[in-house]
C-alpha cells in the first residue's frame, strides 16, 4: 500500500469523496501529492471546485434528516463498526500517512493511528450521552428540560500536519452529534482523510454522512466556509488563515471553531527533575519534526538548572536519528515540503545574528539531500521579544532562557499571543499547582508535554482560538441547546396575563 502506483490505483477515480463515492474534480486544475522524503511523486488528482463543494454539501444536506433521526445507539453502533474497520486497516492507514508526511512509521503506527481509533470508540460510546439539564419545576408551573440537537451541515477544514487525526477530530463529534459534514483536508495530505472517509462507508455510516473535498483553500475551502447550507466551520490552521475563516464565517452567522497556532512554554523550575525535563524537552520538541501546535518551542530554565540543560538537550538532540520514515529505525523524518524546510531554516538563519546556535541549524547532505530534512536545533541566547521567541516556527526548533524568579517565569510563559499548551516542570506540587492556574493556556502539562487523551478537551486561549476538539466538551460546538417548557397548571388565564390585559 505504500508505494505510488498502489495509491494511484486505489484513488484512480478521483480524490473527492461524495456521497458515498469517489469522484474527480471539476476545477480544471491538477495537483501532486509528494512524498517529502525524497521528493517523489505519490498521486497527482484534480482539485475540488466550487461545484464539487456545492454537491458535497448537497449530499450532507439529503443525509441530515435520516442520520440526525437515528437513535443515539443507532449512531453508536455504526461507529463502533467504523472503529472496528479503522483497526483491521491500521497498518495501510500508517504507511500511507507516512508516505504523504513524511512521518516515521513508528510515530504513524504507534501514536496516529492507535489514537485515532480510540477516538472513534470514544465517540462511539459519546453518541449515547448527549446529556441536558433534568427536567425541573423551577418556577412551580412549568416543567423545564433541555434538548441537545444537531445542527445541520458542518463544514471543516483540517491541517496538513496530522491529516489522520484531523480528520477524526473533525468528523467524530459532529457526526456522534447527528450532524453530516463535508471536510476540506489540506490538498498537501488528502490521502489518509479519504480513506477515513472510505472506511466510514465500509462500517455502514450512510452516504452522504462525511464528504471529502479536496481543493485549494482560496477556492474550496471560502467557499465551503461561505455556503449558505453549512450552519458551523470547524478550522485548524494557522492564525492568520483562521481570521479570514472568521471573517466568512461571521460575514453569514455561522457557528465557529478556530484551533489555530501555539508557541507553547516548557517551563523548568529549579527543583525539577532534570533528566526527565531535558528528555521530555526533546521529544516535546522534535515530535512530529516539530510540526505541532502544542510542541515545546520556548524552554525557560530557572538559571540554577540553566547551562546543565542545555547541555543535555544539545547531546540528546545530536542522538536523534533522521532517516528514511518507512524504517522503524528512524527517529526524525523531513518536513512536509521543502519550501517549510527553507521557512524553518530562515528563522534560525536571522536569529543567530543575537543567539547561539548551540546545535542543529541546518539541513543534512548525503542520503537524505533529495528530502525536506532539517537537524534537530537548540537555539540559546536569543531575546524574549525576538522573532525566533514570538512566532511560530513549525520545526524542530526549540529556544532555550534562563530565569529569575518563579513571577518572571509564568510571565515570560506568558508573554506570546498564543495559549494552545504549555508544561511546568517541579517536584513541588504547590508550585506546580500556581503554574497550572496561571499560565495563560488550554492545556497545562506537569512534567510531561504533549500527551493527549480521548476523553479531556484540546482548544486554546488568546490567538490560539476558541472552542474544543475531543471529549465530551466538543459537544458545545457540534449541538444546539434547546429549551423546552410545559405548562402544568392547565388554566386557561395566568397570573401574568395581567401585564397584558390589565385587572379585568
Amino acid at each position: 500500500m505504500a508505494n505510488g502506483i498502489q495509491v494511484r490505483d486505489r484513488f484512480a477515480d478521483g480524490a473527492q469523496y461524495i456521497g458515498g463515492k469517489l469522484r474527480p474534480g471539476t476545477s480544471g486544475r491538477h495537483h501532486d501529492v509528494v512524498n517529502p522524503a525524497t521528493g517523489e511523486t505519490v498521486l497527482t488528482y484534480e482539485l475540488a471546485g466550487t461545484a464539487d463543494v456545492d454537491a458535497a454539501v448537497a449530499a450532507a444536506r439529503e443525509a441530515f434528516p435520516g442520520w440526525s433521526g437515528a437513535t443515539p445507539a443507532e449512531r453508536a453502533e455504526a461507529m463502533h463498526r467504523f472503529a472496528a474497520v479503522l483497526a483491521e486497516q491500521a497498518d495501510d492507514f500508517a504507511q500511507v500517512e507516512s508516505l504523504q508526511c513524511g512521518k516515521p512509521i513508528k510515530l504513524a503506527t504507534e501514536f496516529d493511528v492507535p489514537g485515532t481509533i480510540d477516538n472513534t470508540s470514544f465517540f462511539a460510546g459519546a453518541a449515547r450521552h448527549l446529556e441536558g439539564k433534568s427536567a425541573a419545576e423551577y418556577d412551580g408551573d412549568h416543567t423545564s428540560y433541555v434538548r441537545r440537537e444537531a445542527i445541520g451541515v458542518i463544514g471543516s477544514i483540517a491541517p496538513w500536519n496530522y491529516p489522520l487525526q484531523m480528520a477524526a477530530w473533525k468528523v467524530l463529534p459532529a457526526i456522534a452529534a447527528g450532524n453530516t459534514i463535508v471536510l476540506k483536508p489540506a490538498e498537501i495530505t488528502p490521502l489518509t482523510s479519504l480513506m477515513f472517509a472510505q472506511a466510514a462507508t465500509e462500517a455502514g455510516i450512510p452516504d452522504g454522512v462525511v464528504n471529502i473535498v479536496t481543493g485549494a483553500g482560496k477556492d474550496a475551502g471560502e467557499h465551503l466556509v461561505g455556503h449558505p447550507d453549512v450552519v458551523m466551520t470547524s478550522f485548524t490552521g494557522s492564525t492568520a488563515v483562521g481570521k479570514r475563516v472568521a471573517e466568512i464565517a461571521t460575514s453569514t452567522v455561522k457557528r465557529l471553531h478556530l484551533e489555530l497556532g501555539g508557541k507553547a512554554p516548557f517551563v523548568v523550575f529549579d527543583d525539577a527533575d532534570l533528566d526527565a525535563a531535558v528528555n521530555g524537552a526533546v521529544a516535546g520538541a522534535l515530535i512530529n519534526t516539530g510540526q505541532d501546535c502544542t510542541a515545546a518551542t520556548r524552554a525557560y530554565v530557572q538559571r540554577p538548572l540553566y547551562d546543565a540543560f542545555v547541555q543535555g538537550v544539545a547531546a540528546l538532540m545530536e542522538t536523534v536519528r533522521l532517516g528514511d520514515p518507512s524504517d522503524p529505525a528512524t527517529d526524525l523524518g523531513p518536513l512536509i515540503s521543502h519550501a517549510q524546510r527553507d521557512r524553518v531554516a530562515a528563522f534560525v538563519e536571522r536569529a543567530r545574528a543575537h543567539a547561539t546556535v548551540v546545535t542543529g541549524g541546518e539541513a543534512p547532505g548525503g542520503a537524505l539531500a533529495a528530502g525536506a530534512y532539517y537537524r534537530p536545533t537548540l537555539v540559546a541566547g536569543a531575546a524574549q521579544d525576538s522573532e525566533i521567541v514570538q512566532s511560530e516556527i513549525f520545526g524542530p526548533v526549540l529556544v532555550v532562557l534562563p530565569f529569575d524568579t518563579d513571577d518572571e517565569g509564568i510571565r515570560l510563559a506568558n508573554d506570546t499571543p498564543y495559549g494552545l499548551a504549555a508544561s511546568a516542570w517541579s517536584r513541588d506540587l504547590y508550585r506546580a499547582n500556581r503554574a497550572t492556574r496561571e499560565i495563560k493556556a488550554g492545556c497545562v502539562w506537569v512534567n510531561d508535554h504533549i500527551p493527549i487523551i480521548s476523553e479531556m478537551p484540546h482548544g486554546g486561549y488568546k490567538a490560539s482560538g476558541f472552542g474544543k476538539d475531543m471529549s465530551s466538551y466538543s459537544f458545545e460546538e457540534y449541538t444546539q441547546v434547546k429549551h423546552v417548557m410545559y405548562d402544568n397548571t392547565a388554566v386557561a388565564r395566568k397570573d401574568w396575563h395581567r401585564t397584558i390585559f390589565g385587572d379585568r
